[in-house]
């Protein structure tokens, strides 16, 4: 006391106060010197997440995506029901999911069920090599398709299956096993075929070891005979699949390729011809993948910055 006055903390004293309740143990070591007793450590509490928590998220979200795999070109309307008894994910579960899904935008209400929602589409529509590939080929898709007046495809390989990046339909033909964002197997199409026999040794060897499941009768079920055709395939350039991943259709295909010889995907059209009416249309399809290519190269070198000097 001076005067009847209260002594005012000196500035030292009030910041070791605070510091003492907003600083961790190692944090407060380090600032005081040794001899510093007025620093007391105090630990903060422990704010993060339970991994107990941590698994159950990822649980979730695992679910919540094999939701959305349930959906295919057949099955484009589910009903919840039926969602949880493909999944094996109990019904309670399975409506909290598809409540999430729904808020988000990954799935939309029909007068059946759900189905994909627009959010999907558009994050599709991001995915960076599928992007750049679609906007180049789009133009020669699209010539292909007045040329030969067939149905032209666009596709690229995701795991051992060929996604559609593109379908140009013809006007007199539907072809209903395929679609923009759809998949097919690589052994029983030809865009897959011409995809796969300029892959990896390794990756090669990998699908002639695994299960080759028909499409349909025709498709090609023996590793042996596959392989032979791989070969031919490397031979021609050009890959063929007459009625294998679906009856009363043909489809040739040829292998397109990005900067440095990389394999990007594929190009193709489809009709409902035989063997020999389907040849007649290889040299358009081939002219049509050489071109797409020097694209790719091109525009890819447009990209690379010369190395200095």
């Amino acid at each position: 006391m001076m005067g009847g006055m209260p002594t005012r903390p000196s500035h030292s004293s009030e910041m070791a106060a605070m510091t003492e309740h907003t600083m961790d143990r190692p944090v407060l070591q380090a600032m005081a010197s040794p001899g510093d007793t007025a620093l007391r450590s105090v630990s903060l509490p422990d704010t993060s997440l339970p991994e107990t928590a941590l698994k159950d998220s990822a649980s979730s979200l695992a679910k919540g995506l094999s939701l959305l795999e349930l959906f295919s070109v057949e099955d484009s309307q589910l009903s919840v029901s039926e969602m949880a008894r493909r999944s094996g994910i109990p019904k309670s579960t399975t409506h909290r999911l598809v409540g999430d899904l729904l808020a988000w935008g990954a799935l939309e209400r029909t007068p059946g069920g759900v189905r994909l929602g627009v959010r999907m589409f558009e994050l599709g529509h991001l995915v960076p090599t599928q992007r750049s590939l679609r906007e180049l080929a789009v133009p020669f898709a699209h010539n292909l398709n007045e040329v030969t007046g067939l149905t032209s495809n666009l596709a690229m390989r995701d795991g051992q299956d060929v996604v559609y990046l593109e379908k140009v339909s013809s006007r007199t033909l539907q072809v209903p096993h395929s679609r923009a964002g759809g998949r097919l197997p690589l052994h029983c199409t030809a865009l897959g075929k011409a995809i796969l026999a300029y892959s990896a040794p390794a990756f090669i060897e990998s699908v002639l070891a695994g299960a080759l499941s028909p499409r349909s009768p025709r498709s090609i079920t023996d590793p042996q005979l596959l392989r032979r055709e791989l070969a031919h395939v490397r031979e021609t350039k050009v890959a063929y699949d007459v009625e294998e991943s679906q009856l009363g259709l043909f489809c040739v295909a040829a292998p397109v390729f990005a900067r440095r010889n990389t394999l990007v995907g594929a190009v193709s059209v489809t009709g409902a011809t035989e063997l020999t009416q389907a040849q007649r249309f290889a040299p358009a399809v081939r002219m049509t993948a050489l071109a797409l290519s020097r694209a790719l190269d091109d525009a890819q070198q447009l990209h690379v910055r010369p190395r200095p000097a």
